[in-house]
C-alpha cells in the first residue's frame, strides 16, 4: 500500500475515518472499486455533488452513478423494482453491473440524470463496500479524472488527474480495469446503455432479450441515463488512432514518436517504439487498457496506434472505450 504520498493514504482504521469524516462534511473522496477509481460524495449533497462536477470539470449533461452497500439499499432509492432489475442484481451485486430505474419521488433529482430516473449499483472492492457501510451515505462517484480522460486503475493515476482531491484509498490495481455496465430496466423491457465489465452475454443469461444502445446515447427527450456516452471518453493525452494492421509504414512520417497497443504478438515496433501487449481474450484485455494507454503517456508518445480489436458481443466494451478514447 501506498502511504505518504500526499493524498494517497492505506485504508486501514485511519484512511477510512479520514475518509468518513470527509464525506459527512459534504466533501469527497477517492476510492477503489472493482471496475476503476471513483471520486465519491454523499450522492444527495449539493455540495458534495458540486465539488465532484468541479474537480473533473465535468459537464453537467452527463449524470452520475449512485454506489450503495445493498440491493436492499438500491430498491429503497427506487420508485419500483422490476423482476429484471431483482434478477439481475440477485445475479451480479456486488459487481460490475449498473442498473438504471424509476427514482423514489421522496428523493431529490439524481445528480446529471433524466428527471425520474436513477442509475446505482453495489460495487464488489471490499475497500469500497467498507466505506460505504462505514460512512452509512449513499456516494455518487463517477471515475476519478479528469473528464474525458482515462480512468485511474491505480491510486497514482488519480492524483496525476485530480491534484485537488482530499484523499485517496489506496486499493491496489483495479481487477476488471474499465467501467461497469449500464443496463436500463425501467420500461418492462431490458435495455444496455452503456457496455462494460460485466459481459452482454452475461446479462443475456439472465434477462433474456437485452436491446443493444443507441448510437447517440440519448432518450428522445434528450435525457442521457448514463455516463460515458460521450463522443470522446476514457482518451489518453496522446492521439490514439486504430488500425486494422500495424506495420513499420504505418509509424514512418509521424510527427511526433509513437507507440503501440496491440492484443496479437506478431505486431512490433522498432528500438524507439514502446509496445504494450495486451491479453487476447477481452476480459484480459479490457483489465490492462487503461493502465498500458497510462504507461504510453508517461513515455512521452504522441501517437498510440491500436491495433482493432476483434468484433463481436464479448469484445463491445473493449470497442466502446477505444473507439471513443479515438474520438
Amino acid at each position: 500500500m501506498s502511504q505518504g504520498c500526499g493524498p494517497i493514504a492505506a485504508p486501514d482504521a485511519a484512511g477510512l475515518l479520514r475518509a468518513c469524516d470527509l464525506l459527512r462534511s459534504g466533501s469527497v473522496c477517492a476510492f477503489p472499486t472493482e471496475t476503476v477509481y471513483g471520486l465519491g460524495g454523499h450522492a444527495f449533497s449539493a455540495q458534495a455533488v458540486a465539488m465532484i462536477y468541479r474537480l473533473k470539470n465535468r459537464p453537467a449533461w452527463n449524470p452520475l452513478i449512485v454506489h450503495v452497500d445493498s440491493a436492499e439499499h438500491a430498491a429503497s432509492l427506487a420508485a419500483d423494482w422490476p423482476d429484471a432489475a431483482a434478477a439481475l442484481a440477485a445475479s451480479y451485486w456486488p459487481g460490475p453491473l449498473t442498473l438504471v430505474v424509476r427514482r423514489a419521488a421522496t428523493l431529490p433529482r439524481a445528480p446529471g440524470a433524466a428527471a425520474d430516473t436513477v442509475a446505482i449499483r453495489v460495487p464488489a472492492h471490499p475497500v469500497a463496500m467498507t466505506l460505504l457501510r462505514e460512512c452509512g451515505l449513499p456516494l455518487a462517484a463517477p471515475s476519478a479524472n479528469r473528464s474525458e480522460q482515462l480512468s485511474p486503475t491505480r491510486a497514482e493515476h488519480v492524483v496525476r488527474s485530480l491534484p485537488e482531491v482530499p484523499l485517496v484509498l489506496d486499493g491496489g490495481q483495479c481487477d476488471f480495469g474499465i467501467e461497469s455496465t449500464v443496463v436500463d430496466v425501467t420500461e418492462g423491457r431490458v435495455r444496455l446503455l452503456r457496455p462494460g465489465a460485466l459481459a452482454l452475454g452475461e446479462i443475456r443469461a439472465v434477462a433474456g432479450r437485452v436491446e443493444l444502445p443507441e448510437p447517440a446515447g440519448r432518450e428522445p427527450d434528450g435525457a442521457v441515463r448514463s455516463p460515458g456516452l460521450g463522443g470522446r471518453h476514457y482518451a489518453p493525452r496522446a492521439k490514439l488512432v486504430i488500425l486494422g494492421s500495424i506495420t513499420a509504414d504505418d509509424l514512418r512520417g509521424l510527427p511526433g514518436p509513437a507507440g503501440i497497443l496491440s492484443y496479437d504478438q506478431a505486431v512490433r515496433g522498432d528500438a524507439t517504439t514502446p509496445v504494450e501487449l495486451l491479453a487476447p481474450d477481452p476480459r484480459g484485455y479490457a483489465a490492462g487498457l487503461y493502465a498500458a494507454l497510462h504507461r504510453l503517456d508517461d513515455a512521452g508518445v504522441k501517437f498510440i496506434l491500436a491495433l482493432a480489436p476483434p468484433a463481436g458481443d464479448d469484445w463491445l466494451a473493449v470497442n466502446d472505450r477505444l473507439t471513443r478514447a479515438a474520438g
